[in-house]
């Protein structure tokens, strides 16, 4: 009987010490989870900012067709450009994850690119991209200070940079439209201002 008390007795104990350890696990989970912020899309210096009116381009698509970069769009849609390259392998990655984001969140996507005809041709029949939605030439990444790929534009209806910078997955793509929604320029800036109107 002494016996049984004593291994039930230790038993509770384990239980208790298994019990502080998970608490203690999961408070430190949650330090980290504050500390590793989740990281949006890569701003550099260089070029008009957020906030700023696009530099107005007319272009031509590898359509054909002609392109206003920075005009008004149909109230309340915004416009996704993504340069690209077919030499950039991350490039090849995210293209048919712009599709998609841009599909599912209702943005205009205008790809844009800087390389021979032949090359962005294999690139357009490698991913479906639709040709009149493709602009291939210097002066868009030039207006734009454009010097790493694969880089994402986000430019309201109104022709505004609502957010802009270096992307290499889907979450860099929604951090472009977070920083839209909230104003703030990057998802740093915004988790720093909540973290300072919470205190």
């Amino acid at each position: 009987m002494t016996m049984m008390m004593i291994s039930q007795g230790l038993l509770w104990g384990v239980v208790v010490l298994l019990s502080l350890t998970v608490l203690a696990l999961a408070r430190q989970i949650g330090v980290l989870h504050e500390r590793v912020a989740p990281a949006g899309a890569l701003i550099n210096g260089a070029g008009p900012g957020v906030g700023e009116q696009a530099p107005r381009l007319e272009v031509h698509a590898i359509g054909g067709n002609a392109v206003t970069v920075g005009a008004r769009l149909a109230t309340g849609r915004a416009m996704l450009m993504l340069f690209v390259s077919q030499t950039c392998p991350i490039c090849k990655k995210l293209i048919p994850i712009a599709q998609d984001f841009a599909r599912s969140e209702r943005l205009d996507v205008l790809f844009v690119g800087d390389a021979d005809i032949v090359e962005q041709q294999k690139l357009i029949t490698q991913f479906g991209i639709d040709e009149h939605c493709f602009v291939n030439g210097p002066e868009v990444g030039m207006a734009f200070r454009v010097d790493k790929l694969p880089y994402a534009v986000l430019l309201d209806d109104e022709g505004v940079i609502s957010a802009k910078g270096l992307v290499n997955s889907r979450e860099h793509f929604e951090s472009l439209i977070i920083a839209k929604e909230t104003g703030y320029a990057t998802i740093q800036s915004y988790l720093k201002a909540q973290s300072e109107a919470a205190e």
